[in-house]
């Protein structure tokens, strides 16, 4: 690992660690056996940084808070089995993706929902429905710029999860769930999320 490398992993590190150090659940992990003090105080820099990246982005997958955090596959592994051992987070399987929550904040169909607002397509058509309530089929992959084929296979599987109703149109069942959790965790997702919230935040009223 390169010098430039290695610096910017531990500004992005301390930059969540920041946020880790003001977490609730901060304070609560021993700090990590090592051979050197340096060992121990990159250990619990990295713990901090986790502690901070996994309240500000639930339900992100394992290889997006991997590659935010500029952690090594098996640093990250031992970092978050540590963390979940502790009771701090936790995940759940999704399809292929393990993502990760702060501990005993979200109920399953938050969980579901916030991975489903961390997939391209769905939260494209979330978003829009939440904008536009009567958007149809067409418009919503005219919208996206993705095919109707897509906009379907997306919609059914919003529809499996709960959170898309398919009987009439396309009719979203969480609405106030998915505005909420939409707007909370805007800077998460992407810029579309960030200028929807600037107009919508007034309007959110449920509290997972």
């Amino acid at each position: 690992m390169t010098d430039g490398i290695d610096g910017r992993k531990r500004e992005t590190l301390r930059r969540f660690a920041a946020v880790g150090a003001a977490a609730p659940f901060v304070g609560t992990a021993s700090a990590e056996a090592g051979n050197d003090d340096s060992e121990r105080t990159d250990a619990n820099e990295t713990r901090e940084a986790i502690r901070g990246y996994v309240p500000t982005t639930p339900g992100a997958h394992f290889s997006k808070l991997r590659d935010d955090l500029r952690l090594g596959t098996g640093e990250a592994q031992h970092h978050l089995r540590k963390l979940e051992e502790a009771g701090e987070i936790e995940s759940a399987k999704d399809a292929d993706y393990r993502r990760y929550f702060p501990a005993d904040r979200f109920d399953d169909l938050d969980k579901r929902a916030l991975g489903y607002l961390r997939r391209d397509t769905p939260r494209g058509m979330i978003l829009a429905l939440l904008r536009d309530p009567e958007a149809t089929g067409a418009e919503l992959a005219a919208e996206l710029g993705v095919s109707r084929p897509t906009v379907s296979a997306a919609a059914a599987d919003l529809d499996e999860a709960g959170l898309l109703d398919r009987t009439d149109g396309y009719a979203l069942t969480e609405s106030e769930r998915l505005l909420t959790l939409a707007v909370r965790y805007a800077d998460s997702f992407d810029a579309d999320a960030v200028a929807f919230a600037d107009d919508a935040a007034d309007l959110v009223a449920y509290d997972p």
